[in-house]
């Protein structure tokens, strides 16, 4: 791509705040103008100024903490099994052939749904909440790391088997880096996933957290604490595409993004 055929996209990525900022300001005005009810559809700044008090009060930080916690403790478990798992699949037909039908199997069970047997077989408490949230990472990872792993062209692995590579210089100069864009992407995915379980968890049965807060103000009818919950949540998921973001130009500077 040129450097001109590349500035018209680098412009749209604009775009999104611009509408936000458009959709944000005609909310506020409708709720100014009383033309929603400020009950249900209290303004932005409403929004904004509660997220600036729960932050002043600490609430909002321990909360945060306690949900990026718990995800991450899930994710490096469950993340880094569909790492190992995915890249033994990708790279051998055998294993791919024997496991291949229990991963469609389990894959498309929802999650959350695991949670009662998990309780019933490990009891309540902090693993039963950090293994649900594994599993919920396990399968993006590993469908996109054997998918990674599937798409390199074989003429590499031929090349590297004619100068005598060996196993482990074969996963180094080619498997890894050849899969790792897709591999970039499981984790983007498992990260959501494993948000998305974390909050239904924290909903279900957490103490703390920002599930436990989304709860706690649809008991009170705190309307406003509600959509700041949900604000953060958000917040979290674009803080995950802009980390994963950079990792990708420091770790795959070959892969040329096509949309800037």
């Amino acid at each position: 791509m040129s450097r001109a055929d590349g500035a018209p996209l680098r412009w749209l990525g604009i775009v999104p705040l611009l509408l936000a900022a458009a959709a944000l300001g005609g909310w506020e005005l409708a709720a100014r103008e009383g033309m929603v009810s400020k009950l249900f559809f209290p303004a932005p700044s409403v929004i904004a100024r509660t997220i600036v008090g729960m932050l002043d009060g600490g609430r909002l930080a321990r909360d945060v903490a306690g949900t990026v916690g718990r995800l991450l403790a899930g994710f490096a478990c469950g993340g880094a099994a569909g790492l190992a798992l995915g890249m033994w699949m990708g790279w051998s037909p055998a294993v791919r052939r024997i496991l291949d039908p229990f991963v469609a199997a389990a894959h498309p069970v929802p999650k959350i749904s695991t949670l009662p047997l998990i309780m019933l077989i490990f009891g309540i408490g902090v693993f039963s909440k950090t293994l649900v949230v594994a599993v919920a990472a396990f399968f993006p990872m590993l469908i996109n790391t054997m998918a990674g792993v599937r798409q390199i062209h074989p003429v590499y692995f031929e090349v590297a088997e004619n100068y005598g590579a060996s196993a482990g210089q074969v996963f180094a100069r080619v498997v890894w880096p050849g899969s790792l864009p897709l591999i970039l992407a499981g984790t983007r995915l498992a990260l959501n996933r494993a948000l998305s379980l974390t909050i239904a968890v924290e909903l279900l049965m957490g103490k703390n957290g920002l599930g436990s807060m989304l709860w706690y103000a649809w008991e009170t009818l705190r309307v406003e604490e509600l959509y700041a919950t949900i604000v953060v949540i958000a917040l979290l998921g674009i803080g995950f595409r802009v980390g994963l973001q950079q990792l990708a130009r420091r770790w795959t500077p070959w892969q040329v993004e096509r949309t800037g």
